[in-house]
């Protein structure tokens, strides 16, 4: 192979081009346009002129003489007749008309203001109290307000700017209109010291750059011509655009100097502006879209590059690749946990490169002989001088195969054994890549171990994946290094692991561990040697009939290491409601217990095979768990284990039973409803009647559900199929089993019983009103009997909810992770254990506070300290530590860990019963896991950390709203929450507060009542019975004395609070207020003044809409609705340091920046952790601290991190593509490719993970 060269790129310049460049660099003026003549050749000085470029193989460039596949293109131009205003630029434009003299083109700032920002932007200034940034706005918004110029003193008329393109200015003799010449004449004018105040680089972007009066004509490479199956030529999108403009433009020439009418030329000219603003973008608001002839929108510049399928996105950050593979996936549980069955079609198609050595020339020799067709074979014979024989065309290939030498390259089919990329997306996470072995079978589907289904997500109703060949040595190595499925064992997301036994392997191994399974020996045998097993079997445990046996256990416990020593509560004792820590392992034997999913399932923290991962490495817990699995499979294959409708048969008495639960449970909803009628319904607090009463229906009807489930599940034998799958873990729950026997219970949707529909009934099979549950969606027949047509329709309004839902949630969770990635991509672990950005700033001091990766760590601690101890206790001898030496050994060897690890080893040490040598051990060996446990530099630490948040955002639920005990309190819960969230917003959607109290006020319901009133926002329209008025001069307000009473309020604060206001006069009788207005007005000026008085605020906290007070653990604690922190921490009676609120904004604004972190881990891990998300601490942390890490909250999205990124394409990658470059053109930022996105763009190396490594090499001269 030639030796490549590395490009570097050390940095890229935006900037604007001005006229002159656009002529430097063009080779040819564009005047005529018609692009062809009639003989289909292209025009000299038209669109397709041949100096431009070729796109015709074989034809040459006029211009560098190179055939199509070397001719980069070139650049054209145009001469405007008139100049335009360029709109990208045309914000900017307007700024600049608004803040420059008419006249003098100087800003309308005294020179000593702007002597001043000068002096801070050199940094000269003695202090500052303006950021940099702030200076351009501040300067703008002092210079707009001038009316006269401070410099030459002309005064300034106002400007009026109609979309897109028409500045207007006022002047004394009537309206103006700008044109583009006059503009730039102004522009012109504008010293370059002015631009720099305003963050312009007057070397990258002169102001009258802004007005074109050259267009640029992109090369024909950009725009390509194509020839349709017909013949007809069709042209680009931006070649139609451009025909447009020529056009006009020549018309418009020919106008001028035809000496037209001023009025025509200006609609030509309005025209020109019109076809150029379109050919930039072709989405601006305010004039209508270019259409092809076809009818759909023109694709111009812009829409070329923003969105997912332009420029950026669509062909630079990820774009189609070769060597790669798709079609269905099936599952072949033979194969080894880290193979991936190929067909052998898509082997013979993919090649792998190898270079012919003297040890490998005779079996390529073989591979030449079999050709393209047969395999294995080969496809490519490359020489060493780079001409490259394709076999199909070779008639006889043993001459070639014998005329290969060493240095050849020979592109051979995929064999067994070459590692693969394999991936199914959508990609969440790390594991949705994986580098498996290739094992070529029969057959059309990529075939995988179903236990590594997990990590993918996939199932086997059609999930189609791909497979990708790495092609150099390298990618190779790092795909064996890095992404072998047995180093994923353990997920990165809660350091558990994420690969294990499922369904039948799970039933399996229950069945062969059962205390009753017995084994012939020579079953025994064939088990064992299917397993892999290589050592001396035991004697055998249980006599048979025909004489010894060997258990199940025996066979299970061939593969365990031999010192292995654990005690598990296993699934089936649990379910059945057996003894806990039965599964019990000693010295690699399983003496008693199941193995089910507790010990060998996916996704379980704590069980055997976690156990035996962290303890003895990941190739063993690979090997352990594939013998495992391939024994089990193979016994429930012979056990016959199936599953059937008479599995679900169940003895008349206990239909009965099941049927007179119902029954029940119908009569107890009828009593309800007579209850409520009369009126005699114990209420709950917080909810009306109707409330309460549909609140106790559902829960009694849940009841009569489980009622029916458990009934059905109880007469189920313990040997059911159904029961074992259920219990063990395997597949399904009693509630599913429940739903198939007993009764399918309450259908619902968004949380409530089926009640809309028609009138007063859900379908028209109903009476109106109708109080039967039947009416309201409850099914009491079952899967195994059948549903009647009513029910299976209200089964499947509540399924609908499902789909939408699931749709729903899939695309908001996609999006949120998308800019979780983009926000996190570039941080990474430096070598000195901070976490910082590509240009150093540090977002965290030390990774996680403890520097220990997840995905190393032991369920997210170093080590497990207590199972180091366990494991010692068995084969520990010699007298107990003393507890001195026990707690100096111990400061001796956690010097390096942080206080909370420190702590918990300590505790554990000194209540452990160890002897001296053995306490050593144990310490030695935790510093050690400690060590190994620690992240390496150069970790993505950010990626990982938006994969682990984001990845389980889609089993996340959306739209949960939970009464926390209140019907008043909705809280936001799940999905929305957590987009809320990383969004930073100002205001939750539901935002409360825990207020607790100072001593003297928890303990009486009473005090705490009294401190809540002072708290409750009372408007004083909380407070009156009427509202009356003649709609000129007077307004009667009624109070109503029980309200005031019940809010702690006195007419007095009625008056007080309404006196400041000056439109009115106040005259008090009794509970009646008359306010009479000052001067008479119309009626909507005193509507307005009702409403106003209405929403005075008597006393209380602004926006604290609700209070209720509760008791928790023997003290009252206000909760609230709505959210005030820093009007709340005034009031008398709360214990300032305990006020929660869960909006982190407000915490940041009252408390600062610390506390709003500490905010954002806690609400961040609650919302996670009510949804049973296990993710760990570090994440949220790092997430937390990235939002924290400028002093201030900053949303994750464009508006936060992922908008303030320093590198410019990383911001145009991400979204608002197009105003991100031109502002850089305007401030001529410099692109330095320090981040991920950019160089991947570009397409260097990525500064992350094994890219941070560069190699210096000495080569020497002679």
């Amino acid at each position: 192979m030639s030796v490549q060269t590395v490009k570097s790129i050390d940095g890229i310049r935006f900037s604007v081009w001005s006229p002159t460049e656009i002529r430097k660099y063009s080779v040819a003026e564009i005047t005529a346009p018609e692009t062809y003549d009639e003989d289909g050749m292209a025009v000299q000085g038209g669109l397709m002129d041949g100096r431009l470029g070729t796109l015709e193989p074989g034809q040459k460039c006029l211009t560098c003489g190179n055939t199509a596949a070397r001719c980069p293109g070139h650049f054209g131009h145009i001469e405007l007749a008139e100049p335009v205003l360029h709109i990208a630029f045309i914000d900017n434009i307007h700024k600049l008309l608004l803040a420059t003299c008419r006249s003098c083109s100087r800003l309308k700032l005294p020179q000593e203001d702007l002597d001043n920002y000068g002096q801070i932007l050199k940094k000269e200034a003695a202090y500052t109290i303006i950021s940099q940034k702030r200076i351009p706005e501040e300067i703008l918004d002092k210079a707009k307000k001038a009316k006269e110029c401070p410099h030459c003193g002309k005064p300034q008329y106002d400007m009026i700017f109609t979309k897109p393109t028409i500045f207007i200015e006022k002047t004394e003799i009537g309206e103006h209109r700008l044109l583009p010449i006059t503009i730039r004449e102004r522009f012109t004018q504008i010293r370059d010291e002015d631009l720099k105040l305003l963050g312009y680089d007057p070397n990258t972007a002169r102001p009258e750059w802004f007005i074109l009066q050259v267009l640029p004509v992109p090369p024909v490479t950009v725009r390509p011509s194509i020839i349709l199956e017909t013949g007809i030529r069709s042209e680009d999108d931006l070649t139609h655009k451009m025909v447009d403009i020529i056009r006009v433009n020549q018309r418009l020439k020919e106008s001028k100097d035809a000496g037209t009418p001023p009025l025509i030329v200006q609609d030509l000219v309005d025209l020109l502006q019109y076809h150029t603003t379109t050919y930039f973008d072709n989405e601006v608001s305010g004039i209508p879209q270019a259409h092809h002839r076809s009818g759909r929108p023109l694709k111009t510049l812009t829409q070329r590059l923003k969105g997912k399928e332009g420029r950026f996105r669509g062909s630079l950050s990820g774009k189609r690749v070769d060597f790669s593979s798709r079609t269905v996936i099936s599952p072949d549980p033979s194969l080894d946990l880290s193979e991936v069955g190929v067909p052998e079609a898509v082997a013979k198609k993919l090649t792998i490169p190898e270079i012919v050595t003297e040890w490998n020339i005779e079996r390529m020799r073989e591979l030449v002989i079999n050709g393209p067709d047969k395999f294995p074979g080969v496809n490519y014979i490359v020489r060493p001088d780079g001409v490259k024989i394709r076999l199909d065309f070779v008639e006889d290939r043993s001459i070639i195969a014998q005329n290969i030498e060493v240095g050849y390259l020979v592109e051979r089919h995929l064999a067994d054994g070459d590692i693969v990329m394999f991936n199914r997306q959508p990609s969440l996470h790390q594991m949705s890549i994986m580098a498996h072995y290739v094992r070529v079978l029969p057959g059309k589907t990529f075939r995988l171990h179903p236990s590594v289904c997990p990590p993918y997500n996939a199932d086997f109703d059609g999930d189609e994946m791909n497979l990708h060949v790495p092609q150099s040595e390298e990618a190779r190595a790092e795909a064996i290094l890095l992404m072998r499925v047995q180093d994923q064992l353990i997920s990165p997301r809660y350091g558990g692991p994420i690969i294990g036994g499922l369904r039948d392997f799970i039933t399996g191994s229950y069945l062969l561990t059962k205390d009753d399974t017995v084994l012939t020996p020579q079953e025994f045998a064939n088990y064992a040697m299917l397993g892999g097993y290589e050592g001396t079997f035991p004697e055998p445990a249980a006599k048979g009939k025909d004489g010894p046996m060997f258990t199940g256990k025996q066979l299970f416990s061939l593969f365990l290491p031999t010192d292995f020593n654990y005690v598990i509560t296993s699934k089936w004792s649990k379910g059945t409601k057996g003894a806990p820590k039965d599964v019990v392992i000693k010295n690699g034997q399983l003496i008693s217990g199941v193995i089910d999913k507790a010990s060998i399932g996916a996704e379980e923290p704590e069980s055997v095979l976690h156990r035996v991962a962290k303890d003895y490495g990941n190739a063993i817990a690979k090997k352990f768990l594939n013998s495992v699995l391939i024994v089990a499979k193979q016994f429930i294959t012979h056990y016959g284990f199936s599953y059937g409708y008479s599995d679900l048969e169940l003895s008349d008495k206990v239909k009965s039973d099941i049927h007179s639960g119902t029954d029940e449970s119908y009569n107890t909803v009828y009593d309800l409803i007579s209850q409520a009628k009369k009126g005699t319904l114990k209420l709950t607090r917080g909810l009306s009647a109707d409330e309460a009463l549909e609140a106790y229906i559902v829960n009694e009807l849940s009841k009569a559900r489980d009622k029916a489930g458990n009934t059905a599940d109880q007469q189920l034998e313990k040997n059911n199929a159904a029961r074992i799958m259920a219990t063990t873990g395997a597949r399904g729950s009693s509630l599913n089993i429940g739903q198939m026997a007993g009764a399918l219970g309450q259908q619902s949707i968004r949380g409530n019983r089926l009640n809309k529909g028609y009138n007063n009934r859900a379908l028209p099979h109903f009476k109106e009103n109708d109080d039967n549950p039947d009416a309201h969606g409850f099914v009491k027949s079952n899967y195994r009997d059948g549903l009647s047509t009513i029910e299976f329709f209200f089964h499947a309004m509540g399924g609908r909810e499902g789909l939408v839902d699931t749709a729903v949630r899939t695309q908001q969770s996609g999006y949120m992770q998308r800019r979780l990635v983009n926000a996190l991509e570039h941080i990474k672990l430096e070598y000195d254990n901070t976490v910082r950005d590509p240009h150093g700033h540090i977002i965290q001091f030390l990774y996680g506070e403890d520097g220990i990766d997840v995905a190393k760590s032991d369920h997210g601690e170093a080590f497990n300290i207590n199972r180091l101890i366990e494991s010692e206790t068995i084969v520990d001898t010699g007298k107990k530590i003393t507890k001195e030496e026990a707690e100096e050994m111990v400061k001796k060897y956690t010097k390096s860990f942080n206080p909370r690890l420190t702590s918990l080893v300590d505790e554990a040490i000194l209540h452990s019963k160890l002897s001296k040598d053995g306490t050593e051990k144990v310490l030695k060996k935790a510093l050690d896991l400690y060590h190994k446990a620690k992240a390496e530099p150069g970790q993505a630490v950010g990626i990982v950390t938006a994969q682990s948040i984001g990845e389980p955002g889609t089993q996340m639920t959306l739209r949960t709203f939970h009464f926390a005990g209140i019907r008043e309190r909705n809280v936001t819960l799940g999905l929305p929450r957590l987009i809320e969230l990383v969004d930073a917003r100002k205001k939750p959607v539901t935002p409360t507060m825990d207020i607790y109290l100072e001593d003297k006020y928890k303990k009486s319901r009473e005090k705490a009542i009294e401190v809540a009133r002072n708290t409750l926002q009372t408007k004083v329209s909380a407070l009156i019975e009427n509202v009356e008025t003649d709609y000129a001069s007077q307004i009667t307000i009624e109070l109503s004395s029980t309200a005031l009473s019940q809010r702690g309020c006195t007419v007095e604060e009625v008056e007080t609070a309404l006196a400041s206001n000056k439109k009115f006069k106040i005259e008090t009788n009794g509970n009646t207020l008359t306010l009479t207005l000052a001067e008479e007005s119309d009626a909507p000026t005193v509507i307005a003044i009702r409403n106003k008085v209405l929403n005075t605020i008597v006393k209380g906290v602004p926006d604290i809409t609700r209070v209720t007070v509760a008791q928790k653990d023997d003290e009252w604690v206000i909760q609230t609705t709505g959210s005030n922190l820093a009007k709340v921490l005034e009031i008398d009676g709360i214990d300032k340091r305990n006020v929660r609120t869960n909006n982190v904004f407000e915490i940041a604004a009252t408390l600062g920046i610390e506390a709003a972190r500490n905010a954002l881990i806690n609400e961040l891990s609650t919302t996670l952790e009510d949804q049973g998300l296990e993710v760990d601490s570090r994440y949220i942390m790092l997430v937390s601290d990235m939002m924290c890490s400028r002093g201030y909250l900053q949303q994750i999205g464009r508006h936060g991190i992922a908008g303030t990124k320093d590198s410019v394409l990383a911001r145009a990658a991400f979204e608002i593509t197009v105003p991100t470059i031109a502002e850089a053109a305007l401030t001529g930022e410099i692109e330095e490719l320090k981040g991920v996105t950019e160089n991947v763009i570009v397409g260097s190396n990525i500064p992350v993970g094994s890219g941070t490594v560069d190699l210096y090499m000495q080569v020497s001269k002679n």
